[in-house]
């Protein structure tokens, strides 16, 4: 089975991209889905109901949604794998910066939103950093100067990334990215491991306190003064 995870911010086109990735395949494999998001999520059944194929979406609660999706990340597998998928498609909910959905095996994809602003890029983190594809959408509306700039910060993000510029609605200049679904290796799922490291550790906001200010917490802290890598640690 392969394994495709898409992800990036709010509205800048994975469901579109997804849909035209199960138009290319439907005919020639047994595609599955999966949304991950947090409150509520409605691409499920569009994508049930428009390609008549097999859904699923997790919500993630009080769970940040990657970490959510760590956890159910061996369900799923085994979920699809046992319903004969030949692709299965992960969609991130896109929300959380600092972490990154992405595994050692089959193909990270991050979506961005040429609308989004030239300096998105580097405001992405590991969500950019680690993933294998960029798919930068809605080229259409921005200038080819734009266009250059927005491909430039990408590139100074992560220079090994393969870049794709696509209108996702018309799907168009996506054969390549078909192209590495194609070649791409099937999973083994004894051996799947995150692709980068996750965040520090679980604060005391994660966990509940409600109280404001880096005095009332423990752990890894940060206060407002100080150096970008300026943490501190209170505790034992």
């Amino acid at each position: 089975m392969k394994l495709l995870v898409i992800a990036g911010p709010p509205s800048v086109g994975k469901t579109s991209l997804t849909k035209q990735i199960i138009k290319h395949f439907q005919k020639e494999i047994k595609i599955a889905y999966l949304k991950i998001d947090v409150v509520k999520a409605f691409e499920d059944i569009e994508l049930r109901k428009e390609f008549k194929i097999l859904t699923k979406k997790v919500y993630s609660g009080d769970l940040c949604p990657d970490h959510a999706g760590v956890m159910i990340m061996g369900d799923a597998i085994e979920w699809a794998e046992s319903n004969h998928t030949d692709l299965f498609i992960i969609e991130s909910a896109g929300l959380c910066l600092r972490c990154s959905p992405y595994l050692n095996q089959g193909l990270g994809i991050i979506v961005l939103s040429s609308i989004a602003g030239i300096h998105t890029p580097e405001k992405m983190g590991a969500m950019v950093s680690l993933a294998d594809i960029a798919v930068v959408t809605k080229i259409d509306l921005i200038s080819q100067a734009e266009r250059e700039v927005l491909i430039q910060k990408i590139k100074e993000v992560h220079p090994e990334i393969i870049l794709l510029e696509t209108n996702a609605l018309q799907g168009t200049s996506l054969q390549r990215l078909y192209d590495l679904i194609e070649k791409s290796p099937p999973i083994d799922k004894e051996t799947l491991l995150l692709k980068g490291n996750p965040p520090l550790g679980t604060c005391t906001i994660c966990v509940g306190k409600k109280e404001i200010g880096w005095k009332h917490h423990f752990g890894v802290v940060k206060k407002l003064d100080g150096l970008a890598a300026d943490y501190l640690y209170r505790g034992e």
